[in-house]
């Protein structure tokens, strides 16, 4: 079934004969191919493919498996290009027909319909500027604007829409609210949406998806995704730059605008104030602004009050871990998706062995594809459990200092409050030094950060509870013991 056309554009024209078939044009193709690639890739990549059919300047191959052609679409592109022009002319296309073999299924081959995922880019977008900026050219972060004009590209991913993103009782609350945004951006009580949640649960995801969604339904509203690192970036380009003005009149007039990963902010003052000036112009003008962080407002660190008031005016919406339910979902959609056919107690294997989150589940599909589509092995469980054991092996828990602070008071079976208050007592001092001893070798915080953190203490007072630690555990053999317990509890 076809997936992807592509046209191809060349000035040389070498006119079509009726007496062509599939076979002798692909036949053809592959000779030049053939000259022009390594053996061993030619073996890998090209010998496995058929010519299916010719129709006027339209040749179709088979491939094994969208991976197959995701593959040919990213690395030979240009060297299929010429070979068919060579053979069809100008106006020569490919069509990509996955057919599904014997070393993928069990069942009998077949041909799996999959709408191709290739969706155009989104078009420039115009901002008329107010004619009282005396007159001249307003700097635009993203391109070179022009006097009256400000051409923008949206920064979405198509690819991340709602269609895409897969509904369960971990997501349903952020979901339904991002569907109700872009029905309405702007004209919502959730205004901003902030959506928080750990790595890989689909923040990002739901942040494409609602700005897809509102240059679909609306394609005259400006709709702006930038991750905070580099809004952040911009900023002081422009403070460099003696450009703030431009900079803020820009941002004021986005329609919808998206920040991923606010949490970035953490401890940046002068992009903090910049964002609380254009997020207040905004949110007046009934514009919608959409946030993402990996932690609620209420846990942010470093974040000025007057801000994090703002990110409560809205919806708070939490990105839970996918229960067992979503998780075959998901891995059921990414398989249909690819056109492949795997076997359900393979599926719900991976579900129960890959519980954080939606990215290590993908990651464990791509790694059994394409150990099928190289080693031509079929899905076995012995094979998953190989890919799996590998997987989490090599996969570390990404932690938070608010979660090595959980899992230390609960260890010690006392209040998160109580390790972070003054008081001395030996037990509590002792779980506090271990806390910030766990934040320094299992986060990329600064010692500054970890201290203000756990208890608001400077950073001197981080490393000689590290210093502590270290000692204690060579001569205490308790202490030892409390290190080796909390480190279990901590990695996977």
């Amino acid at each position: 079934m076809p997936l992807s056309c592509i046209r191809i554009n060349q000035t040389k024209t070498i006119p079509y004969k009726m007496t062509k078939t599939a076979a002798s044009v692909w036949n053809n193709c592959l000779s030049f191919i053939k000259d022009n690639i390594k053996p061993q890739a030619y073996k890998t990549w090209f010998e496995p493919i058929k010519p299916i059919k010719l129709t006027g300047e339209a040749l179709t191959i088979q491939v094994p498996s969208k991976f197959f052609y995701e593959w040919l679409e990213e690395h030979y592109i240009k060297l299929l290009r010429v070979a068919l022009v060579r053979e069809l002319g100008e106006d020569a296309k490919l069509i990509y027909d996955v057919r599904m073999e014997n070393a993928y299924s069990s069942k009998n081959p077949h041909t799996v319909k999959i709408p191709s995922a290739n969706r155009k880019p989104f078009n420039s977008q115009g901002i008329t500027l107010p004619l009282d900026i005396d007159k001249r050219e307003l700097k635009n972060p993203f391109v070179i604007p022009g006097i009256q004009k400000v051409k923008i590209e949206s920064q979405l991913n198509p690819n991340y829409n709602f269609d895409s993103f897969i509904e369960g009782d971990s997501n349903r609350l952020a979901r339904s609210a991002s569907m109700a945004v872009a029905n309405k951006p702007g004209g919502t009580s959730f205004n901003p949406l902030l959506i928080y949640g750990g790595v890989g649960l689909g923040k990002t995801h739901l942040a494409h998806a609602i700005g897809v969604d509102i240059k679909d339904k609306y394609p005259e509203k400006t709709v702006l995704y930038i991750s905070a690192e580099k809004f952040t970036q911009q900023y002081i380009d422009s403070v460099k730059g003696n450009t703030r003005n431009d900079f803020v009149h820009f941002y004021q007039m986005i329609d919808v605008l998206i920040i991923d990963d606010v949490q970035f902010f953490s401890g940046k003052a002068g992009t903090q104030d910049v964002f609380f000036h254009i997020f207040n112009h905004l949110h007046q003008n009934g514009k919608q602004v959409v946030l993402t962080s990996d932690k609620a407002p209420v846990d942010m660190q470093d974040i000025e009050q007057r801000l994090l008031s703002r990110f409560k005016w809205g919806l708070s919406a939490e990105l839970l871990q996918p229960d067992y339910e979503t998780r075959i979902s998901i891995l059921e959609r990414k398989l249909f998706r690819d056109g492949v056919e795997m076997p359900d107690e393979i599926i719900e294997y991976i579900a129960k062995n890959i519980k954080t989150n939606v990215r290590e589940l993908e990651g464990v599909l791509i790694s059994m594809i394409a150990q099928a589509s190289f080693n031509r092995k079929e899905f076995t469980l012995a094979l998953t459990k190989q890919i799996v054991d590998k997987f989490v092996k090599n996969t570390k828990r990404e932690v938070s200092i608010d979660y090595i602070q959980k899992v230390v008071s609960k260890y010690f079976e006392i209040d998160v409050t109580m390790l972070q208050s003054k008081t001395r007592k030996r037990h509590i001092v002792q779980a506090r030094q271990l806390a910030m001893y766990f934040a320094k070798r299992m986060t990329k915080a600064s010692l500054a950060s970890i201290g203000s953190q756990i208890g608001n203490r400077d950073h001197a007072t981080v490393l000689h509870a590290c210093k502590t630690v270290d000692n204690l555990t060579e001569t205490d053999k308790q202490f030892r013991k409390y290190v080796e317990d909390i480190t279990k509890k901590l990695s996977f």
